[in-house]
């Protein structure tokens, strides 16, 4: 048992609170079809990334933005099989709502959408892949979910299930807590430590800040 102060919490999207693998497994498989790559290797270089990134890292001679947007649209339309991560809605439920943001790899607009078919609340604050400038694993996104939040980013504890999200949050000067499923617990090493499951995971107030307490930590 793991007991962390901290100010605020910013959770990843994709992975950490929505189980969406099916879906942007199946719009990248299509992506990979359509260009004649292999759909494994792109997959994984997909999970963590924006889609325009991922676009321009497989194919860095094509219009990034304007596959990315064929990709987003897909991704959008295809909610099948959507669902909360287990224990996400509690653990949301339990959080005031100002000490909580969402930092994507996904689009507004996309992350808005899954969350709602996943049944889980609108935050209050969001920083998605297309109100930043360098996406994950530069620091840019946790640091600008920081200060949207009102918190120092060193104050703000985070929750990310893949090695870029990791990268950025502890650039952040953030400590970051790992979801394994998306990665493998080896995968995600560079965290300050793993949790099995949200339902391992229970947040109070503390004075002025909050108490998160994780059971059945695995380092």
């Amino acid at each position: 048992m793991a007991t962390i102060e901290c100010s605020a919490i910013l959770f990843d999207c994709d992975g950490v609170l929505v189980n969406s693998i099916a879906s942007v497994e199946r719009q990248w498989r299509k992506f990979a079809e359509r260009h004649g790559l292999d759909p494994e290797h792109v997959i994984r270089t997909a999970h963590g990334h924006r889609t325009v990134e991922t676009v321009h890292i497989l194919m860095p001679d094509v219009d990034a933005a304007a596959e990315a947007a064929i990709v987003e649209r897909n991704e959008i339309e295809d909610v099948e099989g959507l669902v909360a991560i287990d224990g996400a809605a509690e653990l949301l439920a339990s959080l005031p709502r100002d000490r909580w943001a969402v930092v994507t790899s996904g689009t507004r607009a996309l992350a808005t959408r899954r969350l709602s078919a996943a049944g889980l609340p609108q935050p209050e604050h969001m920083v998605p892949a297309d109100e930043v400038t360098r996406g994950k694993p530069d620091p840019e996104p946790y640091l600008k979910g920081a200060r949207l939040i009102g918190f120092d980013p060193t104050t703000c504890l985070v929750f990310e299930d893949a090695p870029s999200g990791i990268k950025s949050a502890r650039a952040a000067g953030s400590k970051v807590i790992g979801v394994p499923g998306t990665y493998t617990a080896e995968e995600l090493k560079g965290a300050d430590g793993l949790v099995r499951s949200f339902r391992d995971v229970r947040a109070r107030m503390n004075g002025s800040g909050l108490a998160i307490v994780i059971e059945m930590m695995v380092q």
